[in-house]
């Protein structure tokens, strides 16, 4: 069996309205092996975030196929896709979309308590989870009693706790500073080499993107990829 976590050729995203057409991605062939790293570096409106839903089965490509750990995901009903997800990849996002009423554990724990998982285990998990980004201490405060980098790392944790095979960050730092941006990249090649998760991330920022391992460049829906120089 392939090692490859992505595999995407020649993707094609064409959105219409009406009579217009804008075609957002041109035939995007990607891989990506278990344990990568990658970084998709993109001016706004370049086709980032659209390529993401793609990967994610958030969103289905117009031509040309999305093979994710060897399943061609265009082929699964939605209720299977919503399955395959929550099963197998992990989502974190420019604002940590946290729910303000739960602690961090509770937070962190809820994946798994929503796919069936005993609620003593989830949080244990949860906990394991917390420890492994730095905020065991903080494991019982509210998202409005945490800074901005706890509360992204929480959402990291949480996107984690399922122990997914890969996962997928929209601007995760878009919202900090960079003092804190820098921590939390530092913290995605941590988990990285300890989890041996794969990583896409999306960033329009150059010089935090050239510290994973793999950068690609998507400039007018054209993907370009190019070793990391760092």
């Amino acid at each position: 069996m392939s090692n490859l976590v992505i595999k995407c050729t020649d993707i094609n995203k064409i959105y219409q309205d009406g009579k217009n057409k804008t075609q957002v991605l041109k035939g995007v062939n990607l891989e990506l092996e278990q344990g990568e790293l990658l970084a998709i570096v993109g001016s706004s409106g370049s086709g980032k975030s659209t390529l993401l839903h793609i990967l994610g089965t958030l969103d289905v490509a117009t031509t040309g196929t999305s093979k994710i750990l060897n399943q061609e995901v265009s082929e699964l009903s939605r209720k299977q896709q919503a399955e395959f997800r929550n099963k197998n990849l992990g989502f974190i996002y420019q604002f940590h979309h946290l729910l303000m009423e739960f602690n961090a554990l509770e937070n962190v724990a809820m994946p798994l308590l929503i796919s069936g998982m005993n609620p003593k285990k989830a949080k244990e998990k949860a906990k394991e989870m917390l420890d492994k980004v730095g905020l065991s201490h903080r494991i019982e405060h509210k998202p409005s009693e945490l800074s901005g980098g706890e509360r992204q790392r929480v959402a990291i944790a949480r996107a984690l706790v399922g122990e997914p095979a890969l996962i997928l960050a929209d601007e995760p730092t878009g919202n900090l500073d960079k003092q804190n941006a820098l921590k939390i990249y530092n913290l995605i090649n941590e988990l990285n080499q300890s989890l041996k998760t794969s990583f896409v991330v999306v960033t329009h920022d150059l010089e935090l993107a050239a510290k994973l391992g793999k950068t690609a460049y998507l400039d007018d829906g054209i993907l370009t990829l190019k070793k990391s120089s760092l």
